[in-house]
């Protein structure tokens, strides 16, 4: 009987304080989401399956764009001292141009009072394609002297091909800025555009700038690439013999030198080159044939210095590079 009185007492005395605590206190409740939101997140997401995501809109139909100001942030990430005027000309397409004519006249705008005081970027693009290849052509022969001239051929080509252009031409931001009828760019205009802004910096700058400005963006595209991937040779024991004869040495005369599992389904051969009892190259292969052309393939590779181990390129800053040579001269 104590017991239970007590209890209730307890009991009275905690329903108590806890008024006097929570009475300035207003408890409501809140869901963590609202009631619409499911069917409307559904309705969205049905519809985006049935009409597809919205088509890209350019950077300049979007808020905040100041082409001016952009152009001039363009220069300054560069580190370039472009002419203004020249790079503006060098952002804007044929296509471009066109297309506003065509809807000037759609408009019925006249063409004598509403004439487009703009020029296309042809003859900057051919001027900085030119540029470009010649170049390119000059640096390899002067990195890469044994290699022939198909081999230099097969480089440039592979420097300035479509993918190689618009892989550096959009990590430039140059997409964001190139006036053209279609978005996104296509990658024959944005190629174009990349080779008129090479042309504008060589009018603005001249050529040396514009040297190390291809060496720094599209000769580093070779840095992991290999010689064969780019230069495709379908008979590299062939085009070995030839080098050979060329430098007057004995024909490579193929051996095996160690085999693993020849009787397995996954065999390895490896197959070694000798010339004049010396050993020119060696290479690995599932069968004999396959390890005798990758055998010549590491030869051609040693021959023209194109091997995975040569010396890095110097991508260093020109000053960097005199910095040793004023020293040496001083000392």
């Amino acid at each position: 009987m104590a017991s239970g009185y007590l209890l209730n007492r307890g009991a009275l005395t905690l329903g108590i304080h806890c008024q006097r605590v929570c009475r300035d206190i207003s408890l409501s409740q809140v869901r963590e989401k609202k009631r619409w939101m499911k069917a409307y997140t559904y309705l969205m997401a049905k519809k985006l399956k049935l009409e597809g995501p919205p088509p890209p809109t350019p950077r300049s139909q979007q808020p905040h764009w100041d082409y001016h100001a952009e152009i001039q942030a363009f220069t300054h990430r560069l580190h370039e001292n472009f002419s203004l005027e020249l790079l503006k000309t060098a952002f804007i397409n044929p296509c471009y141009l066109q297309m506003e004519q065509e809807k000037r006249k759609g408009l019925g705008v006249e063409s004598e009072t509403a004439a487009l005081v703009l020029k296309d970027n042809m003859q900057l693009s051919k001027k900085g394609s030119a540029f470009a290849e010649s170049f390119l052509i000059d640096w390899c022969r002067a990195s890469f002297p044994s290699l022939p001239a198909i081999g230099v051929e097969s480089i440039v080509g592979h420097l300035t091909s479509p993918a190689v252009l618009t892989y550096v031409a959009r990590n430039l931001g140059i997409e964001d800025l190139t006036m053209s009828a279609e978005f996104p760019v296509p990658d024959d205009v944005l190629c174009s555009t990349f080779m008129a802004v090479i042309g504008a910096l060589q009018e603005s700058s001249g050529a040396e700038r514009t040297g190390l400005f291809l060496r720094d963006f599209l000769v580093t595209q070779l840095i992991g690439k290999d010689l064969f991937d780019m230069w495709t040779v379908v008979n590299p024991m062939g085009l070995l013999v030839e080098e050979l004869t060329k430098r007057k040495t004995p024909l490579p005369e193929p051996r095996l030198i160690r085999s693993a599992g020849a009787s397995t389904v996954l065999p390895l051969y490896f197959v070694g080159l000798y010339s004049d009892k010396k050993l020119l190259a060696q290479g690995p292969g599932e069968t004999l044939a396959a390890a005798e052309e990758e055998a010549a393939r590491v030869a051609l590779r040693k021959l023209y210095g194109y091997t995975e181990n040569r010396r890095p390129f110097d991508f260093s800053p020109q000053q960097q590079q005199q910095q040793p040579f004023i020293q040496s001269a001083s000392n």
